[in-house]
Order: C-alpha cells, then sequence, then structure tokens
C-alpha cells in the first residue's frame, strides 16, 4: 500500500514536468515519452518507489529516535548492546507469535543485540491487557522476557490464561483495573501508536533496526539490518 502511493505521486510528478514546455503539443508528447519508458522500464519504477520509501523511512527514523529507543517506559534486553533493534508487536498477532522464538533467539546469542519492545496491541481487549500486562511487569521489576515468551507460547490464550500468567510474573492481574495503573498503561500504548503513525508503522510486527524499517514477518531482511548495523558500529 505505501509503495502503491509513492507511485501514484511519482508518475505525476514525472508527468508534471512537461507543465515548463513551450506547449500543450510538447506537454503531450512528453507525458507520451515518460509513459512510454515507464511501461518498457517497470523495473526503473519499482526501485525509485523503493529508494524514495527507504529514504522517508529514514527521515522518520531520525526524526522520531529519541522516542524509538530511548523511552525509559520501554522493556529493553541487552540494554548495553551496541545494535538497537525496535519491534512493535502484538501478543495475539499471528505474525509476531511466530517471530517470537527469532527474537528470543536473538537476544540470547548476541548481546550486542538491544532489543526495544514497543507494546501496540491492535487485537482488540485481550491483547490491550496483555500489553498492560508487560507494562505491569516491567514496574514491579519482573522477568520481561519470561512473560513475553509465556504469552506469546499459551494456546488459547484468554483471560484466564494470562492471569495465571501475570500472577506467575508476580502481577495481581485485579491490579490492571486500577486507575493510576489503567491510565499509566493507557498513555504508553497511546504513544507508542503515535509513534507508529509517525514512522509509517500500518501493521504488527514491524522492525526498526539503524534507519531501516522493516515491515512484516522478514527475517531475512531483519538478519540483513542487523549486520549491516553491527558492521557500522564495527562488531
Amino acid at each position: 500500500m505505501r509503495l502503491s502511493r509513492l507511485a501514484l505521486i511519482f508518475v505525476g510528478s514525472a508527468l508534471a514536468l512537461g507543465g515548463c514546455r513551450a506547449s500543450a503539443d510538447d506537454d503531450a508528447a512528453f507525458g507520451a515519452r515518460v509513459r512510454a519508458y515507464f511501461l518498457a522500464h517497470p523495473e526503473v519504477l519499482q526501485e525509485t518507489m523503493v529508494r524514495l520509501q527507504q529514504k522517508q523511512d529514514a527521515a522518520a527514523i531520525d526524526l522520531n529516535r529519541q522516542a524509538l529507543e530511548r523511552d525509559p517506559r520501554d522493556f529493553v534486553a541487552n540494554p548495553a548492546g551496541k545494535v538497537t533493534v525496535t519491534e512493535f508487536y502484538d501478543y495475539r498477532c499471528p505474525h509476531c507469535i511466530s517471530v517470537a522464538p527469532a527474537v528470543l533467539g536473538l537476544i540470547r546469542d548476541d548481546p550486542n543485540i538491544r532489543f526495544v519492545f514497543k507494546e501496540m496491541p491492535i487485537f482488540g481487549d485481550l491483547s490491550d491487557r496483555a500489553a498492560a500486562g508487560a507494562i505491569a511487569v516491567k514496574a514491579a521489576g519482573g522477568d520481561n522476557l519470561g512473560y513475553y515468551k509465556s504469552v506469546m507460547e499459551t494456546r488459547p490464550l484468554d483471560d484466564a490464561a494470562l492471569d495465571r500468567i501475570l500472577k506467575t510474573y508476580g502481577v495481581d492481574p485485579k491490579k490492571l483495573a486500577q486507575p493510576e495503573v489503567k491510565a499509566a498503561a493507557e498513555d504508553q500504548l497511546a504513544s507508542v501508536h503515535n509513534l507508529a503513525i509517525a514512522l509509517g508503522v500500518e501493521g504488527t510486527p514491524a522492525f526498526v533496526v539503524g534507519d531501516t524499517l522493516i515491515p512484516g514477518e522478514k527475517l531475512d531482511d531483519l538478519r540483513a539490518a542487523i549486520a549491516q548495523a553491527k558492521k557500522k558500529a564495527g562488531l
């Protein structure tokens, strides 16, 4: 969807260049040449759209880097790591569930990966409660990685199962309904959703490494971005 919008913008801009021509006939001829070129070389349009999207992503990431990587409310695994990876995720998103073992593996196997967890519930009330639970676990100084693993692995995940997991990690489920706890969670989740909008994140999972946004379950792209970031950091 993002590239489709860019395609319309790019083609429209290219055709608009004909506006500086001497006559309407010249405009029509120029437009015909642009159209013929793109029809003959569609890969150029695709490459240009990808490059433009990458530049827009990098600019948005740079503008929001503090909120993306250094919000003290977020749980961070390997906080001393030199390469930061941020994930926007939902505990009930099937793709987030699918990549969870790989996420845990990256954190376990490479202490140089500083992994930031951005709670972004989009699948309804149970997702909201699971995210609020993670926030409560962090506030209590609990084991957030253990909580993340347990919730992602639990099938079926329902309110009763979530309550059992919360108790296992030291959080009374009733605490989530307390006004101050609820307000703090809602404020944090709203901040994450606003950040996602600013970055153009349209779903979960979404990863950010350096200046690169990786939407979806694209583990090869994620590993490549991490490798590039590590090389840049001299690791």
